[in-house]
């Protein structure tokens, strides 16, 4: 996929500037989507492992993981504390709750990774593919080719003191490589901490891309992005299919208009 000069500056100044309010906004419309996200369809049980993004913790993907459960889904977050980046800590831990998750469910875990914790979640499909059904990560710039298309480069560099050493971390060229299980990248080209270009993946039979409309701290509560999760979840093990919305769905869904 190429990126031009332009796709590699920063996000707009007005959606970063926005992004709190249009969080809030997009949390208050929640409750009126509920009806219609209870129609999504239902989980099979298998189990899924939330990350969450650069200074969040496992609040911020409580809205999530609730709706998740409520649809039949073994939930958890990552209980490793805020995301500081990828510490040694952190780096140690994915890997064994990625194991006790997969051995307390009976197989294979999905994998939802908001922002940072979408590149967690690929990193680690790409070690333990065989302990990972699926990847979906919302907003997550695993694409990045420069560091001006992240407003949050420089939060995340002022912690690098306390990240793992460089030996432990994959380099760019390697965080956009294709992972070995099925992905689903969420971007919204209204976000303004990543550039929506650096959340894209190159298509393909088990790859795919899905355009929302939200900020980028609205992805954990966007109605569009909650059903997109849900119906790419329901997907039978091993039958992978491209997300097609159908009927009122649709309108939600820049591409598929």
């Amino acid at each position: 996929m190429s990126v031009t000069d332009d796709a590699a500056r920063r996000p707009s100044l007005h959606w970063f500037l926005t992004e709190p309010v249009r969080g809030a906004m997009t949390f208050g419309t929640l409750p009126f989507a509920v009806p219609l996200l209870s129609r999504a369809p239902r989980g099979d049980g298998h189990g899924v492992l939330l990350l969450p993004g650069l200074m969040a913790d496992d609040m911020s993907n409580q809205a999530l993981r609730a709706y998740l459960s409520m649809l039949g889904y073994a939930t958890r977050g990552w209980g490793l504390g805020r995301n500081i980046g990828p510490t040694d800590a952190v780096l140690d831990g994915m890997p064994v709750l990625l194991q006790d998750m997969a051995a307390a469910t009976g197989g294979p875990v999905s994998l939802v990774g908001w922002s940072l914790g979408g590149i967690y979640a690929r990193e680690l499909a790409r070690d333990h593919p065989h302990l990972v059904r699926q990847v979906i990560t919302l907003g997550s710039p695993f694409a990045l080719v420069d560091p001006r298309q992240s407003r949050a480069e420089p939060a995340f560099r002022r912690r690098s003191r306390r990240h793992a050493h460089p030996d432990r971390v994959p380099g760019r060229d390697t965080l956009s490589r294709p992972i070995p299980v099925p992905s689903t990248a969420i971007y919204s080209k209204s976000d303004g901490i990543v550039h929506w270009r650096a959340c894209m993946q190159e298509p393909a039979a088990d790859r795919e891309n899905i355009e929302v409309t939200c900020a980028h701290l609205g992805f954990g509560v966007d109605p569009a992005t909650l059903w997109a999760v849900a119906d790419r979840l329901a997907q039978k093990r091993g039958r992978w299919q491209p997300f097609r919305p159908a009927g009122w769905a649709r309108a939600f869904y820049p591409v598929a208009r």
